[in-house]
């Protein structure tokens, strides 16, 4: 069943009214109280929430993890319980329902019903349309150094009132989109934990196979610096040589050693860092990130990433990447690391790291134990990290079919003048 016949059989010929967001909603931007002030965060009462909240507890939230007291609370006024906290700056479109008075940072946008809507809207329904939302807010950023939605938009977005002559009626569809969601929901969960929790045994698996291949005898190997067999990619290249595809910024980089995906910006002026096939791209904000690729590919970067170039013939690149790659890499750069708020990995101590090479006096044997080592560990990077294959790629299928049939059901029909728009 296509989702029109769908959508139409569960309106059963009802009409649907379209709203401006900004005349459903009130509209207001979060904030954080004054750090200098202790008192605002000495024995706090007060719900905060930040974008933590949502990594750790999940969208339906209503303890958060830090709390203000109530001096910090602007104007003695508290966001109302059942509102939308949605990231408007940063992660963009990322957002929560929260069942409690609270406050939150600066990174959302909150909204709250307006009156005259209090009793015309299922509370879950707003959270699940807020996916629809979401998309379109990380489709409409502003280009400038910090991306942020572009907000006129924003308060424009339509919002849908299923059978708004027959509030009943209205809440009964709201209703059966929020029990179905709910299950494919929980459904969905129960799968993505059953997936996880295998991936992680596989990754404990491929962590011990990878130290005991990057460990050698003594005489087998030799220990040379960084800056002895690679450097930092002196290289420039225009941004009208770079898309989506092969402009890499920090936020494109994906975490635990993923890879990368498409960005979505790309820089409109100026030359940036050239990057060729079988360079090192490293995220150099906050290490513990583990955010790093072997480019397959020429592109170029901004100085929040790292390219790193071997110098020296003897070395397989897929070689280096895969000792980079290891958590001892990390965390030596998380040792070294500078910054109080942002942590960025120091790039001459970078270049100081110790490398393995395996034989190093024997050209030929240290390619060839170099080849068998990456040709393991690829294997297994393919099991635990591809998101195109392996375990990663089924949990992304399940949560692309769970995105699917969740778009399906909040595809409500709208005017020809709309569609067209």
């Amino acid at each position: 069943m296509n989702h029109l016949s769908y959508m139409e059989k569960l309106l059963d010929g009802v009409e649907v009214e379209w709203k401006k967001l900004a005349d459903v909603f009130q509209l207001k931007n979060g904030y954080t109280p004054s750090k200098s002030k202790k008192e605002f965060w000495e024995n706090g009462t007060v719900p905060w929430f930040r974008m933590d909240d949502i990594r750790e507890n999940g969208q339906i939230l209503d303890e958060s993890l830090q709390k203000v007291s109530e001096s910090a609370i602007k104007g003695g006024k508290l966001f109302p319980e059942n509102s939308i906290i949605i990231a408007t700056s940063a992660t963009i479109g990322e957002h929560a329902l929260i069942r409690v008075p609270f406050l939150a940072n600066q990174r959302f946008t909150n909204l709250s019903l307006k009156p005259v809507y209090k009793d015309t809207f299922n509370n879950k329904f707003i959270f699940y349309y807020c996916f629809m939302l979401a998309d379109w807010c990380k489709k409409n950023t502003t280009m400038s150094s910090f991306a942020s939605v572009d907000m006129d938009g924003f308060k424009k977005y339509p919002f849908p009132i299923p059978c708004p002559n027959d509030p009943k009626k209205s809440l009964e569809i709201q209703a059966k989109i929020v029990r179905i969601l709910d299950a494919f929901t929980a459904m969905t969960a129960e799968l993505t934990a059953e997936l996880t929790a295998e991936l992680n045994m596989r990754k404990k698996q491929y962590n011990y196979y990878r130290d005991q291949l990057l460990s050698f005898e003594e005489g087998e190997v030799e220990w040379r610096a960084l800056s002895e067999i690679a450097e930092y990619s002196k290289a420039r290249i225009s941004y009208t040589e770079l898309d989506d595809s092969n402009y890499v910024g920090v936020e494109s980089l994906l975490q635990n050693r993923a890879g990368k995906i498409d960005s979505t910006r790309t820089p409109d002026s100026g030359n940036l860092t050239q990057y060729n096939p079988d360079d090192i791209l490293i995220g150099n904000i906050r290490p513990y990130l583990k955010k790093i690729w072997h480019a397959d590919r020429v592109g170029g970067t901004n100085g929040d990433v790292l390219v790193v170039q071997t110098t020296d013939t003897a070395i397989n690149p897929r070689y280096l990447y895969q000792v980079l790659a290891d958590d001892k890499f990390f965390e030596y750069n998380m040792q070294h690391a500078k910054g109080a708020k942002m942590l960025r990995g120091n790039k001459p101590k970078i270049m100081e790291y110790l490398v393995p090479i395996p034989f190093a006096s024997n050209r030929e044997k240290s390619l060839s134990e170099q080849e068998r080592i990456v040709t393991i560990l690829d294997k297994f990077d393919t099991l635990t990290s591809s998101i195109t294959e392996g375990l990663p790629r089924e949990i992304e299928l399940r949560q692309k079919q769970y995105e699917y049939y969740r778009d399906l059901l909040l595809s409500f029909p709208k005017p020809h003048s709309d569609e067209a728009a």
